[in-house]
């Protein structure tokens, strides 16, 4: 068995584990595939040294199969195909208002806690969800990615015939992109990088280069003037921030995906003027990961186009380095199998 340890200072390692026992209401699985998301990449970069304990297990895109189950649990048998819902909730705090997936005492596993990229894992039942047989596992391992946009889109309250706009073409606004054209959307991607941009046309997404076209003129000609109903910030730059206010119609909606460390100059006029709602979104609920799994099985999403390559755990520093030199890719995979 083996496992793929953030130590700091940009370097992963990879040695031999142990399996743990579950305890009551646990489930150790074999892992499958693990997926690098943005969150690894930050953690990768050092900038989340104050929050880590060293050295971490990092990964929470995973799928897997289960291999033994603890006293109580119900929910799951041994041999089952799983997604895992990467939270820990914590004790319920009268902050939370029946939310724990963004309460006070959340931990993150594969940031706060050991994360799934290794052969073995052992999480709480209730984070587990079941994947169709006929859903490959690498396929699985987007369900994580594929909840957070369904997660996005469900609270952005996009309906058929309005017209979106996501700003920003990683793997995440994509997916965004993608859950919004199936609800019956009319999606406009904003994008710099041109890889992504040919790969958002070829989805059927209407794709703009901000910096080559002004992107506000482009949607207000598609639109003949209507403007966009909802608008996704998940480029977390300073630019995407600046636009993000001229996009929305009357009592549009802004819908901020991106995280922004730093505080960033917003023009609150125009949430007057126009009344523009500003949605903050954070993770997932149950019901998201459910729907991600059903879009996924549907094909809607495209995952085999998102997956740009599949590693072994063994190259997963390499993999680290690749992403870092390599702008143009969208979702690398570890297998964790080997």
């Amino acid at each position: 068995m083996k496992s793929a340890e953030y130590q700091g200072d940009r370097t992963v390692t990879v040695g031999a584990s142990q399996a743990i026992a579950p305890g009551k209401g646990e489930v150790r699985l074999d892992v499958a595939y693990c997926g690098i998301c943005g969150t690894d990449i930050h953690i990768y970069h050092g900038a989340m040294d104050q929050r880590v304990h060293l050295p971490l297990v990092i990964g929470h895109e995973a799928s897997a199969t289960v291999a033994d189950i603890g006293a109580g649990v119900t929910n799951v048998t041994s041999g089952d195909r799983v997604a895992v819902r990467p939270v820990s909730f914590g004790e319920p705090s009268a902050f939370d208002k029946g939310h724990p997936h963004v309460g006070r005492n959340l931990k993150f596993i594969g940031i706060d806690l050991p994360g799934g990229m290794q052969s073995s894992w052992t999480v709480p039942a209730y984070t587990l969800h079941a994947l169709p047989d006929s859903l490959e596992m690498s396929h699985g391992a987007m369900i994580e990615p594929a909840a957070v946009a369904c997660h996005d889109v469900r609270l952005g309250r996009v309906q058929a015939g309005e017209t979106v706009v996501v700003i920003g073409g990683g793997p995440i606004g994509l997916l965004i992109a993608l859950v919004a054209n199936e609800r019956g959307a009319r999606v406009v991607m904003s994008e710099v990088n041109e890889s992504r941009l040919q790969l958002a046309t070829e989805l059927g997404l209407i794709a703009v280069h901000p910096v080559r076209q002004d992107l506000v003129r482009a949607v207000d000609e598609l639109t003949d003037g209507a403007m966009a109903d909802c608008v996704f910030e998940v480029s977390g730059s300073a630019p995407g921030v600046e636009v993000m206010t001229e996009l929305p119609n009357v009592r549009g909606r802004i819908v901020m995906v991106a995280i922004h460390p730093e505080p960033r100059p917003v023009n609150l006029f125009k949430f007057f003027w126009s009344e523009i709602q500003l949605i903050g979104v954070r993770l997932y609920e149950e019901e998201d990961f459910d729907r991600a799994i059903q879009l996924a099985s549907s094909g809607s999403l495209h995952l085999d186009r998102l997956i740009t390559q599949t590693l072994p755990i063994d190259d997963v520093q390499q993999t680290f380095e690749t992403i870092d030199s390599h702008p143009d890719g969208i979702k690398y995979l570890i297998d964790c199998r080997s």
